[in-house]
Protein backbone atom coordinates (compact mmCIF):
# COMPACT_ATOMS: atom_id res chain seq x y z
CA UNK A 1 0.00 0.00 0.00
CA UNK A 2 0.99 3.29 -1.10
CA UNK A 3 1.91 6.13 1.78
CA UNK A 4 -1.48 8.43 1.29
CA UNK A 5 -1.11 11.70 2.41
CA UNK A 6 -3.48 14.96 2.33
CA UNK A 7 -2.74 18.52 1.64
CA UNK A 8 -1.24 19.13 5.32
CA UNK A 9 1.49 15.95 4.97
CA UNK A 10 -1.01 14.21 7.43
CA UNK A 11 -0.91 10.61 6.31
CA UNK A 12 -4.00 8.49 5.94
CA UNK A 13 -3.71 5.95 8.46
CA UNK A 14 -6.49 2.98 8.23
CA UNK A 15 -7.57 2.24 10.88
CA UNK A 16 -10.76 3.24 13.24
CA UNK A 17 -9.81 4.94 16.57
CA UNK A 18 -12.89 3.96 17.95
CA UNK A 19 -12.65 0.14 17.24
CA UNK A 20 -8.80 -0.72 17.17
CA UNK A 21 -6.38 2.19 16.40
CA UNK A 22 -3.58 0.46 15.01
CA UNK A 23 -2.33 -0.41 11.34
CA UNK A 24 0.05 -2.57 10.21
CA UNK A 25 1.81 -1.79 6.37
CA UNK A 26 4.86 -3.71 4.98
CA UNK A 27 6.69 -3.81 0.86
CA UNK A 28 5.35 -0.10 1.12
CA UNK A 29 9.29 0.70 -0.63
CA UNK A 30 8.92 -1.42 -3.34
CA UNK A 31 5.84 0.74 -4.85
CA UNK A 32 7.45 3.81 -4.35
CA UNK A 33 9.84 5.33 -7.18
CA UNK A 34 13.70 5.06 -6.28
CA UNK A 35 12.06 2.90 -3.17
CA UNK A 36 11.75 6.51 -1.30
CA UNK A 37 8.56 7.30 0.82
CA UNK A 38 7.16 10.99 0.94
CA UNK A 39 7.62 13.26 3.95
CA UNK A 40 4.51 12.45 5.89
CA UNK A 41 3.71 12.89 9.43
CA UNK A 42 0.74 11.53 11.62
CA UNK A 43 -0.94 11.82 15.39
CA UNK A 44 0.05 8.72 16.27
CA UNK A 45 3.41 6.86 16.88
CA UNK A 46 5.47 5.23 14.13
CA UNK A 47 7.27 1.75 14.84
CA UNK A 48 9.75 0.31 11.99
CA UNK A 49 12.14 -1.77 11.25
CA UNK A 50 15.04 -2.59 8.43
CA UNK A 51 15.08 -5.93 7.80
CA UNK A 52 17.52 -6.16 5.08
CA UNK A 53 18.66 -3.13 3.80
CA UNK A 54 19.89 0.29 5.14
CA UNK A 55 17.21 2.52 5.39
CA UNK A 56 17.55 6.89 5.75
CA UNK A 57 15.36 7.40 8.33
CA UNK A 58 14.53 11.96 7.23
CA UNK A 59 12.96 13.60 10.88
CA UNK A 60 12.42 17.01 10.35
CA UNK A 61 15.92 18.03 9.17
CA UNK A 62 17.92 15.29 10.47
CA UNK A 63 18.77 12.26 8.78
CA UNK A 64 18.91 8.36 11.10
CA UNK A 65 19.96 5.28 9.08
CA UNK A 66 19.19 1.97 9.65
CA UNK A 67 20.56 -1.16 8.89
CA UNK A 68 19.27 -4.33 9.26
CA UNK A 69 18.01 -5.06 12.50
CA UNK A 70 17.54 -1.93 13.67
CA UNK A 71 13.85 -0.82 14.39
CA UNK A 72 12.84 2.94 15.21
CA UNK A 73 10.19 4.51 17.38
CA UNK A 74 9.10 7.70 15.67
CA UNK A 75 7.33 10.33 18.48
CA UNK A 76 3.71 11.35 17.39
CA UNK A 77 3.61 14.56 15.02
CA UNK A 78 6.92 14.43 13.87
CA UNK A 79 7.58 14.69 9.99
CA UNK A 80 9.31 12.03 9.01
CA UNK A 81 10.10 10.47 5.60
CA UNK A 82 12.01 6.90 4.49
CA UNK A 83 14.46 5.99 1.65
CA UNK A 84 15.87 2.87 1.27
CA UNK A 85 19.83 3.70 0.65
CA UNK A 86 21.56 0.24 0.58
CA UNK A 87 20.08 -3.30 -0.48
CA UNK A 88 19.62 -5.29 -4.04
CA UNK A 89 15.86 -5.51 -3.23
CA UNK A 90 13.44 -3.18 -1.77
CA UNK A 91 13.54 -4.03 1.76
CA UNK A 92 9.93 -4.67 3.20
CA UNK A 93 10.07 -2.40 6.07
CA UNK A 94 7.23 -3.52 8.42
CA UNK A 95 5.91 -0.67 10.65
CA UNK A 96 3.11 -0.39 12.79
CA UNK A 97 0.96 3.16 13.73
CA UNK A 98 -0.57 3.66 16.35
CA UNK A 99 -2.63 6.03 18.41
CA UNK A 100 -1.81 5.92 22.41
CA UNK A 101 -5.12 4.91 23.08
CA UNK A 102 -4.27 1.57 22.24
CA UNK A 103 -2.86 1.14 25.32
CA UNK A 104 -5.31 3.26 27.49
CA UNK A 105 -7.96 5.65 27.17
CA UNK A 106 -7.18 9.47 26.44
CA UNK A 107 -8.58 10.36 29.95
CA UNK A 108 -6.94 7.75 32.25
CA UNK A 109 -4.17 7.91 34.79
CA UNK A 110 -1.86 5.12 32.50
CA UNK A 111 -2.84 7.46 29.17
CA UNK A 112 -1.87 10.93 31.88
CA UNK A 113 1.07 9.30 33.19
CA UNK A 114 3.04 7.42 30.80
CA UNK A 115 2.03 8.63 26.78
CA UNK A 116 0.85 12.04 26.79
CA UNK A 117 4.15 13.31 28.36
CA UNK A 118 6.03 11.46 25.64
CA UNK A 119 3.96 13.20 23.37
CA UNK A 120 4.77 16.34 24.40
CA UNK A 121 8.48 15.66 24.76
CA UNK A 122 9.86 17.93 21.93
CA UNK A 123 13.02 17.10 22.29
CA UNK A 124 12.32 13.15 21.37
CA UNK A 125 11.52 13.28 18.37
CA UNK A 126 12.71 9.33 17.95
CA UNK A 127 14.41 6.47 19.71
CA UNK A 128 16.43 3.95 17.89
CA UNK A 129 16.37 0.56 18.37
CA UNK A 130 19.61 -1.02 17.60
CA UNK A 131 19.98 -4.47 16.57
CA UNK A 132 21.43 -5.44 19.59
CA UNK A 133 18.69 -4.49 22.21
CA UNK A 134 17.00 -7.99 21.61
CA UNK A 135 14.48 -7.17 24.35
CA UNK A 136 12.50 -4.75 22.47
CA UNK A 137 13.39 -5.66 18.97
CA UNK A 138 12.03 -9.00 19.72
CA UNK A 139 8.39 -7.36 21.28
CA UNK A 140 8.41 -5.29 17.82
CA UNK A 141 8.86 -8.76 15.68
CA UNK A 142 6.35 -10.35 17.67
CA UNK A 143 3.97 -7.40 16.75
CA UNK A 144 4.92 -7.79 13.07
CA UNK A 145 4.27 -11.57 13.64
CA UNK A 146 0.69 -11.61 14.89
CA UNK A 147 -0.53 -9.16 12.56
CA UNK A 148 0.54 -11.53 9.68
CA UNK A 149 -0.82 -14.79 11.23
CA UNK A 150 -3.58 -13.46 13.23
CA UNK A 151 -4.09 -16.03 15.58
CA UNK A 152 -6.00 -16.74 18.68
CA UNK A 153 -6.29 -13.51 20.79
CA UNK A 154 -3.65 -11.50 18.43
CA UNK A 155 -4.80 -8.09 19.10
CA UNK A 156 -4.36 -8.67 22.98
CA UNK A 157 -0.82 -9.94 22.21
CA UNK A 158 -0.33 -6.91 20.33
CA UNK A 159 -1.76 -4.71 22.89
CA UNK A 160 0.84 -6.16 25.39
CA UNK A 161 3.81 -5.86 23.25
CA UNK A 162 3.23 -2.24 22.95
CA UNK A 163 2.54 -1.49 26.50
CA UNK A 164 5.90 -3.47 26.90
CA UNK A 165 7.61 -1.10 24.80
CA UNK A 166 6.08 2.18 26.54
CA UNK A 167 7.26 0.63 29.70
CA UNK A 168 10.58 0.46 28.68
CA UNK A 169 10.75 3.73 27.22
CA UNK A 170 9.49 4.93 30.42
CA UNK A 171 11.86 3.78 32.92
CA UNK A 172 14.79 4.42 30.53
CA UNK A 173 14.04 7.91 29.38
CA UNK A 174 16.67 9.56 31.19
CA UNK A 175 19.03 7.59 28.80
CA UNK A 176 17.83 8.55 25.65
CA UNK A 177 20.02 11.31 23.39
CA UNK A 178 17.62 13.84 22.67
CA UNK A 179 17.19 15.94 20.03
CA UNK A 180 16.44 19.94 20.45
CA UNK A 181 14.56 21.56 17.91
CA UNK A 182 15.18 25.22 17.60
CA UNK A 183 12.80 28.03 16.49
CA UNK A 184 14.07 28.34 13.30
CA UNK A 185 13.49 24.87 12.20
CA UNK A 186 10.06 25.09 13.69
CA UNK A 187 9.34 28.11 11.61
CA UNK A 188 11.02 26.26 8.28
CA UNK A 189 9.10 23.20 8.53
CA UNK A 190 5.62 25.63 9.25
CA UNK A 191 6.49 27.47 5.95
CA UNK A 192 7.19 24.39 4.28
CA UNK A 193 3.95 22.96 5.27
CA UNK A 194 2.39 26.07 3.78
CA UNK A 195 4.38 25.29 0.38
CA UNK A 196 3.51 21.99 0.03
CA UNK A 197 -0.05 22.67 0.82
CA UNK A 198 -0.12 25.30 -1.78
CA UNK A 199 1.42 22.50 -4.41
CA UNK A 200 -0.87 19.75 -3.50
CA UNK A 201 -4.12 22.08 -3.68
CA UNK A 202 -2.75 23.99 -7.60
CA UNK A 203 -0.92 21.88 -8.89
CA UNK A 204 -3.48 21.73 -12.09
CA UNK A 205 -2.85 25.23 -12.71
CA UNK A 206 -0.01 27.34 -14.20
CA UNK A 207 2.04 28.67 -10.88
CA UNK A 208 5.52 29.23 -10.60
CA UNK A 209 8.59 29.55 -7.98
CA UNK A 210 7.38 33.05 -6.88
CA UNK A 211 3.52 31.79 -6.22
CA UNK A 212 5.00 28.65 -4.35
CA UNK A 213 7.04 31.51 -1.69
CA UNK A 214 4.23 33.83 -1.78
CA UNK A 215 2.02 31.32 -0.23
CA UNK A 216 4.29 31.26 2.85
CA UNK A 217 5.28 34.50 2.70
CA UNK A 218 8.83 34.18 2.16
CA UNK A 219 11.03 34.90 -0.83
CA UNK A 220 11.92 32.84 -3.33
CA UNK A 221 15.02 32.14 -1.76
CA UNK A 222 14.06 31.42 1.21
CA UNK A 223 11.53 28.63 -0.24
CA UNK A 224 14.37 27.56 -2.27
CA UNK A 225 16.48 26.92 1.29
CA UNK A 226 13.02 24.75 2.95
CA UNK A 227 12.74 22.70 0.41
CA UNK A 228 16.41 22.00 0.34
CA UNK A 229 16.75 21.74 4.10
CA UNK A 230 14.03 18.97 4.36
CA UNK A 231 13.34 17.46 1.29
CA UNK A 232 16.70 18.17 -0.65
CA UNK A 233 15.06 18.89 -3.85
CA UNK A 234 13.64 22.48 -5.28
CA UNK A 235 10.07 23.61 -4.84
CA UNK A 236 9.63 23.06 -9.03
CA UNK A 237 11.02 19.67 -9.06
CA UNK A 238 8.43 19.00 -6.04
CA UNK A 239 5.87 20.16 -8.19
CA UNK A 240 6.63 18.42 -11.03
CA UNK A 241 6.93 15.32 -9.26
CA UNK A 242 3.77 15.55 -7.61
CA UNK A 243 1.82 16.47 -10.79
CA UNK A 244 3.92 12.63 -12.11
CA UNK A 245 2.55 10.68 -9.44
CA UNK A 246 -0.86 11.88 -9.81
CA UNK A 247 -0.82 11.30 -13.29
CA UNK A 248 0.36 7.86 -12.97
CA UNK A 249 -2.56 7.36 -10.75
CA UNK A 250 -5.04 8.60 -12.86
CA UNK A 251 -3.74 6.50 -16.35
CA UNK A 252 -3.72 3.40 -13.88
CA UNK A 253 -7.49 3.85 -13.07
CA UNK A 254 -8.12 4.40 -17.00
CA UNK A 255 -10.69 6.89 -17.08
CA UNK A 256 -9.04 9.18 -18.97
CA UNK A 257 -6.66 9.35 -22.03
CA UNK A 258 -2.97 10.13 -21.71
CA UNK A 259 -3.19 13.23 -23.42
CA UNK A 260 -6.28 14.56 -21.38
CA UNK A 261 -4.21 13.27 -17.88
CA UNK A 262 -1.53 15.74 -19.30
CA UNK A 263 -3.70 18.63 -18.93
CA UNK A 264 -5.56 17.41 -15.72
CA UNK A 265 -2.33 17.74 -13.95
CA UNK A 266 -0.77 20.88 -15.15
CA UNK A 267 1.25 20.11 -17.88
CA UNK A 268 0.83 22.58 -21.04
CA UNK A 269 2.75 20.17 -23.10
CA UNK A 270 1.66 16.65 -23.61
CA UNK A 271 5.42 16.25 -25.46
CA UNK A 272 7.36 17.41 -22.22
CA UNK A 273 4.55 15.68 -20.29
CA UNK A 274 5.61 12.24 -22.04
CA UNK A 275 9.28 13.26 -21.49
CA UNK A 276 9.15 13.58 -17.90
CA UNK A 277 6.96 10.72 -17.59
CA UNK A 278 9.22 8.23 -19.41
CA UNK A 279 12.38 9.51 -17.12
CA UNK A 280 10.75 8.80 -14.12
CA UNK A 281 8.67 5.32 -15.05
CA UNK A 282 10.62 4.15 -18.19
CA UNK A 283 7.87 4.06 -19.77
CA UNK A 284 5.55 6.32 -21.57
CA UNK A 285 2.28 7.37 -20.49
CA UNK A 286 0.07 6.03 -23.00
CA UNK A 287 2.15 2.42 -23.15
CA UNK A 288 1.57 2.72 -18.96
CA UNK A 289 -2.16 3.15 -19.63
CA UNK A 290 -2.11 0.06 -21.58
CA UNK A 291 -0.40 -2.20 -19.04
CA UNK A 292 -2.68 -5.15 -17.08
CA UNK A 293 -5.19 -4.46 -19.88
Amino acid sequence: MAVIIDNQLQEAIAYDPAVYPIAFYQDELAALPGWSGPLHWHPGFEIATAECGTLDYQLGGQHITLNAGDSIFVNGNILHGIRQIGGDVPDPMPNAVFSGSLIAPEGSLIYQKYIAPLLQCDDLPFILFPADNRSVNMLIKDIYHCFRQQGACYEMVIQRNISCIFEYIHSNMATFPRCKTNRIQLVQQIRLQKMLDFIYKRYREHITLEDIARSANVSSSEAGRCFKKFMNTSPIEVLLRHRLQTAQKMLAERIYTAEEVSNLCGFNSANYFRRQFKDRYGTTPGKYCNLGK
